[in-house]
């Protein structure tokens, strides 16, 4: 949702004294201010759930120029997995006599019990959030188009007038103890209530009281990645140094300048068969895969043992363990697509272009036990747009999607027999 928002206006308040909250999110950047949703009334009145520069929720009603006035609770954790959803439940509700049930959070299924600040709601507080003005900006995605929320959100209820905890939303899975969403949650909705980005990334409303929410800036993006299948993407906590920009959900890389920088993916394997595709690529960069085990710091990653990568310079090159072994397969230009399909099985790597092959069953650096996708890049504005089965290349979705076997993603072209796209789904199938 970077530089896109959302509103809606509601002409009469809800029940400002006790709602529930319930949504998933997924963070792409990191270190910044970021705002999920708002309520600015002015400099002196304004709810907001956010993400402060340390990366820690930062939930507060802001009204008369004080927290004391309203409510505040600044966690101590901080959220830098940009590979995971994280599902959050926000409870309001002031009518409760103990004052640490007043204004909750879970996360997960967890409650969050470890504050940085801690300001507890006066009882009967009225929240800004649910409060009915024509007028007011109640948006999700920014604080009045700026402090832009950086990432995806998916299955946002909000219960108006009821006072629900995780549990409505989500269960712990018996075999794997994590944290799963309940796509279908029996709660009541009450006046003001919605359930938006429920399927796609639709803002209409899909529960039963129409209160559609409107684009008011910027563009909505739809992608494959959810709370029950993750996909993989490029890893900002882990790449060589900071030339590297990372943008549309971090399958965007753009070099910032004329040096060797390396990054790689949020998921690795050990075994199975997994097909990505990246475009718009410039010369003088890598792209492969490299062991999890590997200095991705150094300047020099890309000539590491456990580096197997195309070379696109040279005639075009395989390279393996530092070393040029096989040259002359023909460069890419920055209109083709490049497939690149890993057989961990095998431990061999084909590259294709444009949907043929262009190099095939070429083999792994013998090093090499945990596959993480990997790319490098040297000139500055060197750009590159992965797909990693979310059907797009940065906004643009693919044109024509290939066929699937798998059914796990979107590519733009034919994935090969026994491939699958490299998601926590196929990671599982």
């Amino acid at each position: 949702m970077a530089n896109t928002n959302i509103n809606k206006p509601f002409a009469s308040s809800g029940n400002v004294k006790k709602w529930t909250w319930s949504f998933w999110f997924k963070r792409s950047k990191l270190g910044t201010d970021q705002t999920i949703s708002t309520t600015y009334l002015s400099s002196s009145y304004e709810d907001r759930f956010a993400f402060n520069g340390n990366d820690q929720i930062d939930w507060y009603s802001f009204q008369g120029g004080s927290y004391s006035n309203g409510g505040r609770l600044n966690t101590n954790r901080v959220f830098r997995d940009t590979n995971a959803w994280y599902h959050v439940v926000l409870r309001w509700d002031t009518g409760n006599s103990t004052a640490n049930d007043r204004m909750k959070i879970w996360i997960n299924g967890v409650e969050e019990t470890s504050f940085a600040n801690r300001t507890n709601p006066a009882t009967n507080r009225e929240s800004l959030f649910n409060y009915g003005d024509n007028s007011q900006q109640w948006i999700i995605g920014s604080t009045n188009d700026v402090h832009y929320y950086d990432g995806s959100i998916s299955h946002m209820h909000f219960c108006d007038g009821q006072s629900y905890q995780a549990s409505n939303f989500g269960s712990t899975d018996s075999t794997t103890g994590e944290w799963k969403i309940n796509t279908s949650p029996s709660i009541t909705m009450g006046t003001n209530g919605f359930t938006i980005l429920k399927d796609g990334i639709t803002i209409t409303d899909q529960s039963s009281n129409s209160n559609d929410w409107s684009l008011r800036g910027g563009t909505l993006t739809k992608t494959e990645d959810n709370p029950s299948n993750v996909f993989a993407t490029w890893n900002p906590l882990n790449r060589g140094n900071a030339q590297f920009t990372y943008t549309n959900g971090n399958n965007t890389i753009t070099v910032g300048g004329n040096t060797w920088t390396s990054t790689m993916g949020t998921l690795g394997f050990s075994s199975g068969k997994f097909y990505w595709e990246i475009t718009d690529l410039e010369s003088e960069c890598q792209m492969g895969v490299c062991d999890a085990g590997i200095n991705i710091a150094s300047s020099t990653a890309q000539n590491l043992t456990g580096v197997t990568t195309f070379y696109n310079q040279s005639g075009g090159e395989m390279r393996k363990d530092g070393s040029e072994t096989t040259a002359n397969y023909g460069l890419f230009n920055s209109t083709d697509v490049i497939g690149i399909a890993v057989d961990m099985d095998n431990k061999l790597i084909s590259i294709y272009k444009n949907g043929s092959a262009h190099v095939t069953n070429y083999a792994l650096s013998p090093s090499m036990t945990t596959a993480m996708p990997f790319h490098s890049g040297y000139y500055a504005n060197n750009l590159i747009k992965t797909n990693f089965g979310n059907g797009y290349f940065g906004t643009t979705a693919v044109s024509s999607a290939g066929t699937n076997a798998s059914n796990n993603g979107i590519f733009e072209y034919d994935v090969p027999t026994g491939y699958t796209a490299l998601s926590t789904k196929g990671l599982n199938l």
